[in-house]
């Protein structure tokens, strides 16, 4: 680098610093594209990637739906009253019996998760409705429990439950 006696900065000096600028920039530019195109597709993403769900907002008694691989997952955070009758049936009464405990995490018991699709022609039921206050099926009528166990209508098997698990009280990760 060539500088005057002085010490002081030439033009020289200031051409150096100005190419330089220009060439970490347009490495930058160039970079970008190459590293971007190592994420995966939307479609891929869509198709399975984990999805987290804050649920701080959920307020007693409510149900949300969120979406995971295309699917409706209804989650719900249950009332006392609501897990209390769950766990109170009678399993020789149901269609496809599973206990509460089955369906929920321990020490998480209020919570439900299951996907929302009623397992007779894939119509989306609706939630608090019913005779039993969980899910009601208008299409074809089938009625399905706080638990999300099917109880009358044409559906044979209770709503499914997705891989889902715990990431801390008030987060749940689902996939």
């Amino acid at each position: 680098m060539t500088t005057s006696s002085a010490g002081h900065a030439t033009r020289r000096d200031f051409l150096y610093v100005a190419t330089g600028s220009v060439a970490a920039v347009g490495a930058a530019a160039a970079a970008w594209p190459l590293i971007y195109q190592m994420n995966p597709d939307a479609s891929t993403i869509a198709a399975g990637a984990p999805i987290e769900v804050d649920l701080a907002p959920i307020t007693d008694g409510q149900a949300i739906k969120v979406f995971w691989r295309g699917k409706p997952i209804y989650i719900s955070n249950r009332t006392k009253k609501e897990v209390d009758d769950a766990r109170n049936v009678q399993l020789s009464s149901l269609p496809d019996p599973q206990t509460d405990q089955q369906r929920t995490k321990d020490g998480h018991e209020k919570w439900l998760v299951v996907i929302g699709i009623c397992t007779h022609l894939g119509c989306v039921p609706i939630a608090h409705e019913g005779s039993y206050n969980g899910f009601f099926c208008p299409c074809h009528g089938s009625v399905y429990d706080t638990s999300g166990r099917i109880r009358s209508g044409p559906a044979p098997t209770n709503l499914p439950v997705p891989p889902y698990e715990f990431v801390s009280d008030t987060k749940i990760k689902i996939g």
